[in-house]
């Protein structure tokens, strides 16, 4: 299906195509030690930095990359409805409750992936592997809205990036965030994080960027530098992500940040699409969407609402049945067996085994005709058309054993 193009380098995203700038971050960056002076004359942004110490250096003098971004999903959901608000899900099964309760669109937290996977914390403990077969799992239960996954840091560096992208797209996602934490991370509401240079964050968002190509990914580059001082934290930030914007994300995403005065300083500073993180007892005040939106947030997430709801739930049942030893007073705080299977669509199951039970009759049927005592036919028959495959079959009984 083709995507139009969208504009996504300013605040107030349009329909015209977006022109990438010519920028020195290109997708077969070295990680090596050398100075880029050069490659800070050419871009701007980059001039901010310390560049001296830089692990990124070019072995081509240019590549062309696409000057046109495609439009995704994501983007789509965004122009249509201003914002989109994304919960959590960690699981084939929370990820179908996250559809059939009506969202647009979902996130997998790489913190609940660790405590649900894992039994521990968001520690740099979480694989990209084991996200990317959660991810399979997750958006084949979900497969009416799209799925955007937490890539942490990307598994290392800008070539690994790739791996984790395509491993991503593979498994269905609709999109990543990728972190410039230095590993193993932490959460962004975690104290003691540390962040990598910001130019080797941004060839890493550039290879990101290289992977995807044509695919319907959006990327979400998010930078944790907010945490990392006090007074230039902020400043650094909002400069960190306008530069992961110029080498190629669709949206930036500032983590932690501490007060409404903060959280408008990004709304107004940063370029493009914007994200803000709503976790429970993080540092960040909570939010309604309209109130996100008037500061300027474009995609709302809540990404620990569920694994911590689902975690109250069930020490709350397990306190009960140590205590009393049944459940029977507690049955109005669990699904009740009906309410469980409708959420599975168990009756979907029941009507596809009786459909296919009637159709094995038919086919056993058709293949008995003209057969003689104790012949075995094997034979392909045609189904009638929407039974999608035809099916062989070998009878090894007579038709009037079958009969």
């Amino acid at each position: 299906m083709a995507r139009n193009p969208i504009k996504t380098a300013h605040s107030k995203p349009d329909k015209t195509p977006l022109q990438l700038p010519n920028s020195p971050i290109i997708s077969t960056a070295y990680l090596e030690s050398s100075t880029i002076t050069m490659m800070a004359a050419r871009s701007p942004s980059l001039q901010h930095w310390n560049l001296k110490a830089s692990t990124f250096r070019s072995r081509t003098t240019k590549l062309s990359r696409p000057t046109v971004r495609m439009q995704t999903r994501i983007h789509r959901l965004i122009e249509d409805q201003g914002f989109v608000l994304m919960p959590g899900c960690y699981d084939a099964l929370s990820a179908a409750v996250v559809q059939q309760s009506g969202f647009s669109a979902g996130f997998i937290s790489g913190y609940a992936l660790s405590a649900s996977l894992l039994g521990k914390p968001d520690f740099g403990l979480l694989t990209p592997p084991e996200m990317a077969a959660t991810a399979r799992t997750v958006c084949a239960a979900a497969q009416a809205i799209p799925i955007i996954a937490d890539a942490d840091t990307g598994g290392g560096n800008a070539l690994n990036v790739q791996r984790t992208i395509k491993d991503l797209i593979a498994a269905g996602a609709a999109g990543c965030f990728l972190e410039d934490q230095a590993w193993p991370k932490k959460c962004g509401h975690m104290h003691g994080k540390q962040v990598i240079p910001a130019e080797e964050h941004a060839a890493k968002i550039a290879s990101a960027r290289d992977a995807i190509g044509d695919s319907d990914f959006f990327l979400v580059a998010r930078t944790d530098a907010r945490a990392t001082s006090a007074k230039t934290g902020l400043s650094d930030a909002i400069s960190r992500a306008n530069l992961y914007m110029e080498a190629g994300a669709d949206a930036c995403f500032v983590e932690a940040p501490r007060n409404d005065d903060e959280l408008k300083e990004i709304g107004h500073q940063t370029k493009g699409y914007r994200v803000c993180n709503m976790i429970e007892g993080g540092v960040t005040p909570l939010h309604t969407p309209e109130e996100l939106q008037a500061m300027g947030f474009h995609l709302i997430v809540y990404p620990l609402a569920t694994v911590y709801a689902s975690a109250r739930a069930l020490v709350d049942v397990l306190k009960t049945l140590k205590e009393n030893g049944t459940t029977r007073d507690h049955l109005q705080k669990m699904a009740t067996f009906e309410e469980f299977n409708q959420l599975v669509k168990l009756e979907s199951w029941f009507e596809l085994e009786a459909r296919y039970s009637k159709l094995k009759s038919a086919i056993g049927v058709k293949s008995c005709e003209g057969l003689g005592e104790g012949e075995i036919n094997s034979k392909v028959v045609s189904t009638k058309e929407g039974d999608h495959v035809n099916f062989k079959t070998t009878i090894h009984h007579s038709p009037k054993e079958l009969l």
